[in-house]
């Protein structure tokens, strides 16, 4: 397999038939950290890194961590009426 990896310059270059035979093996490095580049006559068309299982936001994160007093609205109370002419 031709793979251009020059040390500090990123994440290798792979040709794309290099790629297809070699799908499994470049996956399972990707998975342990290596990405890496597929380019089609020497030409960088794609990067394939492995997928970060944390990217859905959760709701209830910072639950606990800080408590939103009830009368929050209470210090702009004249600045809020004011707005909306109560």
């Amino acid at each position: 397999m031709k793979r251009e990896n020059i040390p500090g310059s990123g994440p290798k270059t792979v040709n794309i038939h290099d790629a297809k035979t070699n799908l499994s093996q470049l996956v399972l490095e990707a998975t342990q950290g290596r990405p890496f580049v597929i380019a089609k006559a020497g030409k960088p068309m794609v990067k394939v890194v492995a997928i970060d299982h944390e990217t859905k936001p959760r709701l209830g994160m910072l639950a606990g961590v800080f408590e939103v007093p009830a009368d929050i609205d209470t210090p702009f109370k004249d600045e809020i009426e004011a707005m909306f002419g109560a």
